[in-house]
């Protein structure tokens, strides 16, 4: 039996350059799908995975996101005073017990590996999740639970992983893996980052979730920068392989949505509306009357012309 995860990373010092103006003052991981930031995704995730201790890796203009983790007692004075119940509950959503969150500064963005490599002296020697906000997926069970009740019986590391087009490896990390056997957890046999297509071992793409074992961080003190010219965390996961210890990657039951791109947070934003019954129906018909616009479907109204 593995020993229990119950701590996670959250590396959240980027910039967000590609939601710029937005970004320029509100960190990436506060913007909202539907009504919650896309970091409490996230956290409600590890919640569910058993995960107690968050461990966030910040920078300079992430205060925003410092202060959504603490107490409101003015908000929850009016809130309460107003018998606003059903709000009181969501806000209380968002508390952090006391000593379960710590926020370390990345002082240069030397990519994920290093990000992950400066949360070395509160990880210990245990192993440790790996959450990248940006990868918000839609799963009846929740991802890293899926993954954490895998690794419970196989220890070692562990990445989630998903199909990708051919012409999209170049944007992750691709594992070489044996997909025959159709089972979730399987043993990499070697792993590179962001490989041309031409070269890709496979199109089993890592995505943001990972289980690793401390010795990943000893990895990292000796990993050169790589792809980008940054630390790359794939680099200290392809040593584990090199050395013969075990790296699984785990094929998850979810979709997954990139909401670190344009696209992949408007994408969200329609599922997610879509999934909430108080929103759904107004939202449906909206965007029903809204495409048949577009196209020019005959006997449509278009979208606000009632």
């Amino acid at each position: 039996m593995a020993n229990r995860v119950t701590k996670a990373v959250f590396p959240v010092a980027g910039f967000g350059t590609r939601f710029l103006p937005a970004t320029k003052s509100v960190p990436k991981e506060i913007l909202p799908l539907v009504d919650r930031p896309l970091i409490q995704y996230a956290i409600d995730e590890a919640r569910a995975a058993g995960i107690s201790e968050f461990i966030f890796i910040t920078s300079r203009g992430k205060s925003a996101l410092e202060d959504y983790f603490d107490s409101a007692p003015e908000l929850e004075a009016a809130l309460r005073e107003g018998n606003k119940t059903r709000l009181l509950d969501t806000l209380k959503q968002t508390d952090m017990e006391s000593g379960a969150v710590a926020y370390v500064r990345q002082h240069e963005r030397r990519g994920l590996g290093h990000a992950v490599w400066c949360a070395r002296r509160l990880i210990g020697d245990e192993p440790f999740a790996v959450m990248l906000p940006d990868d918000v997926i839609d799963a009846e069970k929740p991802c890293l639970q899926q993954m954490i009740e895998a690794h419970a019986e196989t220890g070692g590391n562990m990445v989630a992983t998903m199909e990708v087009a051919r012409e999209s490896v170049s944007s992750y990390g691709i594992v070489d893996v044996d997909t025959s056997t159709g089972a979730a957890s399987m043993p990499v046999r070697s792993m590179v980052e962001k490989p041309r297509p031409e070269v890709a071992p496979s199109n089993m793409a890592v995505i943001g979730r990972y289980i690793l074992t401390p010795q990943v961080l000893r990895n990292l003190d000796d990993v050169e920068a790589g792809a980008g010219g940054e630390i790359q965390l794939t680099d200290a996961i392809a040593a584990e392989i090199a050395a013969g210890r075990d790296v699984r990657a785990f094929r998850f039951e979810g979709r997954r949505f990139d909401c670190g791109t344009q696209p992949g947070y408007l994408q969200a934003t329609v599922a997610f509306g879509l999934a909430r019954p108080e929103l759904r129906d107004e939202f449906r018909d909206f965007l029903r009357s809204f495409v048949c616009s577009e196209t020019g479907a005959p006997g449509k109204a278009a979208a606000g012309s009632r």
